[in-house]
């Protein structure tokens, strides 16, 4: 990416301090950002990028602490107040309203006075902004109807709406596709030249090397440092990040015995998504499936979990022929699935850590109809300690933790249940390096103690580090099974695009 134009100062957040009850969320924290630039914030789950944001949106007040704003020192008492002064958020989770037309979302509240809405007049706005953004949405279809990355075009759009000179971007490329994510960023670039400065917080470092021109580094609520993007490396961006050097290499050779057994079958499997897909998991190995959005990956881990309907196909577990109508016949015979979407489909986040680690097998601590606490408190500390799930206790809400310890409680849910195939899709989508180390850790452990993985994942670095076979799927279809010793990024792609 190249340099900023000049370096004029658009925002200053100087030594930003924020206590919640017990937990002390921003220590002298400070950030920079330049007219025209885009900054990329990172920094692990819990380093406190979001209570920053929403310190400086007026979702939080500061405890202490200057902001200075277009050489202004402002305190922003609530969102609206930011959003009228040029500074919008993108949130991760989108807000839209998928009944109403793109337009009336961009300009819901602003609508023109009267009885009527003026819908011509809102749709000719919103023309005009797509235009100078320079990408293509009708303004009349509904929202509903549009991909996410389409969506996420007009949480933008309606951000520019505002007059925006500061533009948040929060994990804007977690549930795109690659063409998407290719989108967003010419229009990030298109913003960037027209004068606006963008923050633009990311796990994945691939992208923040393509795109900012500046790095601001956080660790544990505390500023750390800020590195031109053209001129630093992932390694020491990671290192500061985490406080130690990680390591991701990619496997080199199968740690599967050669004699291993099968432990699961899949035979001639097909669904109005999947089509024909066979292969076979063994004892101890990490089976990755690789392929591009919409591939069927998924689709073929749900006929596995019996959470969709199979018109046809086998499934064998140990030798034994099984039809799983349900996922409770699955989690019968010793199968868990860790979903994409944990917090919807993985978790509750309003029950504590405690109460979410048992849900998969409250028969066995129920007498009575009564939950035996003590034991549940016991067997969850176990597996707190076993995998290092950071907590102030077992009774702490899911909602609060962090996104690598929040996939960590999935996983212990798994192993009290005592599942020895395991189906993580997309394990570490939406957390960091230092978290993402530690869930790739843990899965290396539970091979090594004879359980057995089935991996999805759209990112093929995580593919080649953790697999000890690839299934390669295309639209449905399986296209290939590589051996690990056999693979790379090239090779896995050349079959992900073969129909």
């Amino acid at each position: 990416m190249s340099g900023v134009k000049n370096s004029e100062t658009v925002l200053d957040m100087l030594d930003i301090d924020k206590l919640f009850t017990g937990v002390h969320a921003l220590k002298k924290c400070s950030l920079n950002l330049r007219k025209g630039e885009i900054n990329a914030l990172v920094g692990e789950n819990g380093a406190g990028k979001s209570t920053l944001m929403k310190i400086l949106t007026g979702i939080y007040q500061r405890d202490s602490g200057d902001i200075i704003y277009n050489g202004k020192k402002v305190n922003f008492k609530n969102p609206r107040e930011s959003q009228l002064a040029g500074i919008s958020i993108v949130h991760q989770e989108l807000n839209l309203m998928n009944h109403l037309t793109v337009a009336q979302n961009i300009f819901i509240g602003r609508e023109s006075k009267g009885f009527f809405t003026n819908e011509n007049e809102i749709n000719e706005k919103a023309k005009k902004i797509f235009s100078e953004m320079k990408i293509n949405i009708n303004p009349t279809e509904m929202v509903g109807n549009l991909t996410v990355g389409k969506q996420q075009m007009i949480e933008i759009a309606k951000s520019i709406s505002h007059d925006c000179n500061v533009l948040i971007l929060d994990e804007p490329s977690a549930a795109l596709t690659d063409k998407e994510i290719d989108e967003l960023f010419v229009i990030m670039s298109h913003l960037k030249e027209s004068g606006v400065s963008i923050i633009y917080i990311s796990h994945r470092m691939d992208e923040i090397f393509k795109i900012s021109d500046r790095v601001t580094i956080m660790r544990d609520g505390e500023f750390v440092g800020v590195l031109n993007t053209a001129e630093t490396s992932m390694e020491e961006i990671v290192s500061k990040m985490v406080g130690r050097i990680i390591y991701e290499q990619p496997k080199s050779k199968s740690n599967v015995l050669d004699n291993a057994p099968v432990v699961l079958s899949a035979k001639n499997l097909n669904s109005h998504v999947v089509k024909d897909v066979s292969f076979d998991l063994k004892k101890g190995e990490i089976l990755g499936f690789a392929g591009l959005m919409g591939a069927g990956r998924t689709e073929v881990a749900r006929l596995i979990f019996g959470a969709d309907k199979m018109i046809s196909g086998k499934i064998e577990v140990n030798g034994i022929p099984i039809n799983f109508k349900t996922p409770e016949d699955a989690v019968g015979a010793g199968i868990g699935y860790l979903s994409e979407d944990r917090k919807r489909f993985g978790l509750a986040v309003g029950l504590s850590i405690a109460d979410n680690s048992v849900l998969a097998c409250l028969k066995d601590y129920t007498k009575l109809f009564l939950l035996n606490r003590k034991k549940i408190e016991k067997v969850t500390n176990e597996y707190i300690k076993k995998i290092n799930i950071k907590t102030p206790s077992v009774q702490a809400l899911v909602k609060n933790l962090s996104g690598g310890n929040q996939q960590k409680v999935v996983i212990a849910k798994w192993l009290i249940r005592n599942s020895n195939i395991l189906i993580f899709d997309e394990p570490t989508r939406g957390i960091d390096v230092g978290a993402k180390n530690e869930i790739y850790k843990i899965m290396n452990q539970l091979v090594k103690e004879g359980k057995s993985i089935i991996m999805i994942s759209s990112e093929l670095p995580e593919v080649l580090r953790m697999s000890d076979r690839i299934v390669v799927m295309c639209e449905g279809r399986l296209t290939k099974i590589l051996n690990i010793e056999e693979c790379n990024q090239e090779i896995i792609m050349n079959y992900a695009t073969q129909r």
